[in-house]
């Protein structure tokens, strides 16, 4: 049985209506396929010959470009990298490409295994992107929701080596409306499909492996956002910011699920927080390896 305000506080579900939440989700689709179409990239790409998922990249041209990697939502059991590419032509447009990650969908897949992939979809780029257009030494990782727990997943230290990548193989990261620690789940509605035990949670949870330096991050939730992705965004801030730098931004007037969709528009601070980080990366390059 799960804890009736565990449930209130992360059902997000419940802070949209259904005709909003059905709009927005058709929004990302719509606005993907629009903003790849004439985009020069790859697709179909097999990142991860284990589970043999896929990612695109977009936005790419002769010259190595810093690259975005995109990480989508979905509770960690919906949703694919063709609803993720929405901000591909406007990063394009700033001399970033992006690349777009699917991964096994709970609860057919563990998060033990989901968080596996992702990471091997960021080893992917760092030995295999400078074939595709892409900069292994500016790698920005971001993504929204169960994105935002998996760019935490990729900002912690401890699993690089075993992919034969640096610790610093992760410039950058934007975790958007994430959680960070997942032991309340364990109680709540979605451990339906996570089968989570308090033990594995904590094993999970980005907020409890934080340990010592990590990427430059701008953490940022909606302000509309539910009660506790806004509480966890908080405390995974104050954490990542004791040993770097971190930005915490309060997005206004947007909720859960909208908010991802300002990396498509220039004029928004999620946008120019994202492309100010990227900007701001070091210009030197090491070997790719």
């Amino acid at each position: 049985m799960s804890d009736p305000q565990t449930d209130v506080e992360y059902n997000v579900r419940n802070t949209v209506s259904p005709e909003l939440f059905d709009e927005i989700i058709g929004e990302y689709l719509a606005r993907s396929e629009r903003a790849v179409q004439g985009l020069r990239g790859f697709t179909d790409i097999y990142y991860d010959p284990h589970s043999q998922q896929k990612l695109d990249v977009w936005g790419v041209t002769d010259d190595p470009r810093p690259v975005f990697i995109a990480i989508h939502g979905g509770y960690w059991r919906a949703l694919s990298r063709h609803h993720t590419a929405f901000m591909a032509r406007t990063l394009d447009s700033e001399g970033i490409a992006t690349v777009t990650v699917d991964y096994g969908l709970a609860p057919e897949t563990t998060l033990e295994e989901i968080v596996r992939q992702v990471r091997a979809a960021v080893a992917w780029v760092y030995h295999h992107g400078a074939g595709h257009g892409l900069d292994p030494d500016r790698i920005v990782v971001g993504g929204s929701s169960a994105g935002g727990h998996l760019t935490g997943a990729v900002m912690v230290p401890g699993w690089q080596r075993a992919l034969g990548l640096p610790e610093t193989v992760v410039r950058g990261a934007m975790p958007i409306s994430g959680l960070f620690d997942l032991r309340p789940l364990v109680d709540s509605f979605a451990n339906e499909w996570l089968e989570l035990d308090i033990e594995r949670a904590h094993a999970l949870s980005p907020l409890l492996l934080v340990d010592g330096p990590g990427p430059a991050a701008v953490i940022a939730v909606a302000d509309r956002d539910g009660a506790g992705f806004l509480t966890q965004t908080h405390r995974f801030h104050d954490a990542w910011a004791e040993h770097s730098p971190c930005t915490l931004l309060v997005v206004p007037d947007r909720n859960h699920y909208d908010i991802f969709l300002d990396l498509a528009d220039s004029t928004t601070a999620l946008n120019r927080a994202l492309v100010g980080m990227i900007n701001g990366l070091a210009e030197q390059r090491s070997p790719a390896g």
